[in-house]
């Protein structure tokens, strides 16, 4: 059957760190129907979170036959499969069995700062920086698969014998899904880990070394795009190429048509995600940002600059969850739009430490300015600005390494609220484009796994795709962003301290 056939589709699976979707696009690049479902939290200790890998694995094979069954679109209309999920996360499984050793360590745990610390003191940030363009942090892969080593039961045994895998979630997923056949990621996901040299392309034997991770554990790095494995007949009645995949913010930067060197795109999801596409040399970043690579499609290397705030939209499920102050995120957008300002109220939501520019695992949250007139109102909006100063502040890193920049195209779910944009708009001075389907990560998996292939022929003809888009322009006067500014940034000091 021709893949360009308009009867065929692509599903693209979303694992992200509270939910798993599953989306099915047309020819057009779009939705036709999608289903999600959400999977719990687990908090063992304070800074500590996991997941159970088997909740990750069947929230996310569901959603795909729940997204297939309420479109009434067979298995063998999909084309091909797309997969983009949330990175760092760490799981290690018996390959044997096919059980994971323990829950996944969640990309915000931060139980292995001690670990960073006395890396930083053993070897340096340069050592790393200048291998993999990360940062020495708990947020990576590498900490945390030692901490599973030496600290879980026959773990470190296991992999030395290779009876243990390792993989971030895309590995653990396709594992899955081709029924135990591939062990693999792509070079998006590798470079998240803190293992990957970004230059050579290739695991780096220095590092391994150095953390004491036996190579065997490790998936084989293939390219973003192309067709690298066959979902199973048990799962789907019949096979199905997986042909794409990346991490979640490379994929909403290829799912923006960042295709060119220079263009920006800012994902508000669970945490918030700036990354410009640097084209096919890495940038030096110099001021708390990231360097990693965007994709690889035909061995072309895309590499990217990122700057990464822990706590975005989270912050939203903070306020209903934990708080009760709201019972559904579309009721912020009109508390904060209910009240003027904060009256001077600003929440750094450092619950898991603060990310770029920052990077400070240390910090934790504060709440300063109250008075007896703040309301749940103030809290609310206070809640969303933060999420903007946070964007502001690794927006500011990003032209200082690369540059000044006049748009930036954002996705996720936080960016429905129009209230956020335009703040974010004000804020930035910058000008925001919100294209009418926010789910970009799911989009660029699509893409990926389209091209992989051939549904569709190559990015420009994705570029020349439709797409309706909303702007939200900025006027706010320079005096007052430089107050509240300043007002933000004196209350992370008191973070920070």
């Amino acid at each position: 059957m021709d893949m360009r056939d308009e009867k065929r589709y692509i599903l693209a699976l979303d694992q992200g760190t509270t939910s798993s979707r599953a989306v099915i696009f047309d020819h057009n690049g779009k939705p036709i129907d999608s289903y999600q479902i959400e999977f719990p939290q687990i908090f063992p200790d304070n800074g500590w979170i996991e997941h159970d890998p088997l909740d990750i694995l069947n929230s996310q094979l569901d959603a795909a036959k729940g997204a297939l069954e309420k479109s009434g679109i067979s298995a063998m209309q999909i084309a091909a499969v797309g997969i983009t999920n949330q990175r760092e996360t760490t799981i290690m499984w018996d390959k044997n069995t096919g059980k994971p050793i323990c829950n996944a360590i969640v990309w915000q745990c931060r139980r292995t700062a001690d670990i960073c610390a006395a890396l930083s003191k053993q070897v340096g940030e340069e050592f790393f920086r200048s291998r993999t363009g990360l940062l020495i942090d708990p947020y990576f892969s590498a900490t945390k698969i030692k901490w599973i080593l030496d600290n879980i039961p026959g773990a470190r045994e296991g992999a030395q014998k290779g009876d243990i895998l390792f993989g971030t979630v895309d590995s653990w997923l396709i594992w899955n899904l081709t029924g135990g056949i591939t062990h693999c990621t792509d070079v998006s996901n590798a470079a998240r880990t803190m293992l990957f040299n970004i230059h050579t392309m290739q695991w780096d034997k220095d590092i391994l070394a150095l953390l004491g991770i036996p190579e065997i554990i490790l998936p084989q790095v293939c390219d973003s795009s192309g067709v690298i494995g066959y979902c199973s007949s048990e799962i789907f009645g019949c096979e199905i190429p997986i042909a794409g995949c990346a991490g979640d913010q490379q994929a909403a930067l290829f799912g923006q048509k960042c295709f060119g060197r220079g263009d920006v795109k800012n994902t508000y999801g669970t945490g918030g995600f700036l990354l410009m596409n640097t084209g096919d040399s890495p940038v030096d970043a110099k001021s708390g940002l990231l360097t990693t690579v965007g994709w690889r499609i035909g061995e072309k290397t895309v590499y990217a600059l990122e700057g990464s705030v822990f706590i975005s939209g989270a912050i939203v499920k903070w306020l209903r969850d934990q708080l009760g102050l709201i019972s559904s995120a579309a009721e912020t957008q009109s508390l904060a739009a209910s009240i003027d300002s904060t009256g001077g109220v600003y929440i750094v939501p450092a619950f898991t430490g603060l990310g770029a520019p920052y990077w400070r695992p240390d910090a934790r949250g504060i709440i300063v300015g109250l008075t007896r007139a703040t309301d749940k109102a103030c809290i609310v909006r206070a809640c969303l600005e933060a999420v903007a100063y946070q964007t502001q502040d690794v927006l500011a890193a990003m032209e200082k390494d690369a540059g000044s920049l006049n748009t930036i195209r954002v996705d996720g779910g936080a960016s429905a609220n129009d209230f956020l944009l335009k703040f974010q708009a004000d804020i930035s001075n910058k000008e925001i484009i919100r294209p009418d389907c926010v789910e970009s990560t799911a989009v660029g998996a699509a893409f990926l796994a389209g091209l992989g292939v051939g549904y569709w022929k190559d990015t420009d003809e994705i570029a020349a795709l439709d797409s309706d888009f909303r702007r939200f322009i900025p006027d706010m006067p320079d005096t007052r962003r430089k107050e509240l500014l300043d007002g933000w940034h004196n209350a992370v000091a008191l973070a920070i301290r």
